[in-house]
């Protein structure tokens, strides 16, 4: 994203105060960052800022701007079909999973709904976790009308079990690289379940951290997915590269794993 973005002012509801922020309003289709592509799926690295859904902002969100890429790339008239797997908050990063065909999104909700999709996500946060590393457990509720996920250390009514695995990193610039490695996939999860713990997000307002970014993103990002791919029945494996500014890119020091440290380096598979 270059400095010509254009940007739009959002309102949130946190607390009973209204907090202004800027976000990406959308990218054009030709700007998509492809991670992988095939006749039954489409791996897009969203932007932070860019709808997954449409919601009443009216903003064109990732499923539209996907239907648009392939129209114009293989010239197709008429509909077309683009099945929306999973999502991505609005100001988080990453890796998002889209069906070319029917069959194809049947077969990939399946696999997310039988948890048989690993995710890995990076987050940055400010506070050092009380373990370096850990299993979290809660149970999550959601007020829909602020838009906001309360996490709850027991059982409770209207609760959703949310389990992750997250495991400290390192340490740069007084901040920490936190690997997340989420068991479900409830509503901002990963969010709510490290600032339960006193380590919100860099950036996350909503979850407690104490400013905004500059662009309203937050600092947690859809590193890598692994799964069986649905109609090749093979294993799938892509790994998204980090939003290009330096805040995020200094962290790529840290891992020490082969062949991801190239902040070029988009996919493996």
């Amino acid at each position: 994203m270059g400095k010509k973005d254009k940007y739009f002012i959002s309102v949130e509801t946190i607390s009973y105060k209204l907090i202004y922020y800027p976000h990406f309003c959308s990218v054009k289709a030709s700007d998509l960052h492809i991670l992988y592509e095939d006749n039954h799926l489409l791996v897009v690295n969203k932007p932070a800022g860019v709808l997954v859904q449409g919601d009443r902002t009216r903003d064109k969100p990732l499923v539209e701007i996907c239907k648009e890429y392939v129209k114009e790339k293989y010239n197709k008239p008429g509909a077309v079909f683009m099945g929306l797997v999973h999502r991505l908050d609005r100001p988080v990063s990453g890796a998002v999973v889209l069906a070319k065909t029917s069959k194809a999104l049947e077969r990939m909700n399946k696999l997310f709904r039988d948890n048989k999709v690993q995710k890995t996500y990076w987050a940055i946060v400010k506070k050092h976790p009380p373990k370096k590393r850990d299993k979290l457990t809660h149970w999550l509720v959601k007020d829909g009308t602020k838009n906001v996920t309360t996490a709850y250390d027991k059982p409770i009514d209207g609760g959703l079990k949310a389990e992750l695995h997250y495991a400290v990193i390192g340490k740069l610039n007084d901040h920490f690289l936190i690997e997340v490695n989420p068991i479900t996939g409830r509503p901002h999860q990963i969010r709510v379940q490290l600032s339960t713990i006193g380590s919100p997000i860099k950036g996350d307002l909503k979850y407690g951290f104490a400013k905004p970014n500059a662009k309203g993103d937050i600092n947690l990002h859809a590193r890598k997915l692994y799964f069986v791919h649905p109609v090749k029945k093979e294993g799938f494996d892509v790994t998204a590269s980090l939003p290009e500014n330096e805040f995020w890119e200094q962290f790529l020091t840290l891992d020490k794993r082969p062949n991801i440290t190239d902040k070029k380096l988009d996919k493996l598979y």
